[in-house]
């Protein structure tokens, strides 16, 4: 079973704080530890930042997931932007069309217990889940 709790509309620079704060708020109330808490802000500010630079606009959206005995927080990272050409490459280490480090899905992948990502023309989703620890 599934709830959406929130989500963030992402269109300017200062939406990626918000949409962290709002990870780091939902993942505090379903209980994941500081560490667990720090990776889910990470990958949230990946996959908003992606969302900003490469589509202009988009929204994070937050889920929690109640399959018992597990808890778990879903974020749908989703846009209507060009989408990405090569799915492989740019799950690959060091890729980068930014110009940047080049850790962004590949970061955000081992960051989170489950990642999924598709990609068209008419613009990109990425899900990713994160389970809390009992």
């Amino acid at each position: 079973m599934k709830e959406t709790v929130s989500s963030v509309a992402i269109k300017k620079e200062w939406d990626i704080v918000a949409a962290r704060q709002a990870g780091r708020q939902i993942s505090q109330r379903l209980g994941f530890g500081s560490v667990d808490q720090a990776r889910i802000t990470t990958a949230i500010s990946e996959l908003a930042r992606n969302i900003y630079l490469y589509a202009k606009e988009g929204e994070i959206i937050f889920d929690e997931v109640h399959d018992l005995p597990k808890v778990g927080l879903k974020i749908i990272a989703k846009d209507k932007g060009p989408g990405i050409n090569d799915l492989s490459a740019a799950m690959k280490d060091g890729y980068s069309t930014s110009g940047g480090l080049g850790a962004g899905l590949p970061g955000v992948k081992r960051l989170m217990d489950e990642f999924d990502m598709e990609s068209g023309d008419t613009g990109t989703k990425v899900t990713v889940i994160k389970w809390a620890r009992p």
